[in-house]
């Protein structure tokens, strides 16, 4: 299945699609060390939360889809050098809006699990036309 969204994403930073699927996504986030919040080597959450969203984009997988909000659970902290391996899949699906489970793993242990509320409009947010 070809992406259709979020092509110019830099997966060093919000993850690499692994799977495609109609309403599934698996993304990879391999952490590095610009990710690190402290000395010790903490993955600041705002990279952990940008791959769960790219994922759940992923599963919605329209071009024109946006967040419009999520409800997540920091569960495990993330150190650099771990790889988060995130999947989401759509749960509810209503038309043009979608609610989309996201749980990132390390190593099999939860890390990360949210849903992810999306909208898919007809045309790009910026199209004034």
């Amino acid at each position: 299945m070809e992406l259709k969204t979020h092509k110019k994403i830099d997966s060093r930073f919000s993850g690499e699609v692994l799977e495609l699927k109609e309403g599934y996504s698996k993304i990879l986030l391999r952490t590095i060390s610009e990710m690190a919040a402290d000395e010790e080597g903490l993955v600041h959450g705002g990279f952990t939360f940008s791959a769960a969203d790219f994922a759940a984009m992923c599963a919605v997988n329209e071009p024109y889809v946006v967040l419009t909000g999520a409800d997540v659970k920091f569960l495990a902290p993330v150190k650099i050098g771990q790889e988060v391996l995130y999947e989401a899949n759509i749960i509810e699906n209503n038309g043009k809006k979608s609610k989309v489970e996201v749980v990132g793993r390390v190593e099999g242990k939860e890390v990360f699990k949210g849903i992810f509320k999306t909208y898919t409009l007809d045309k790009h947010v910026f199209d004034n036309h």
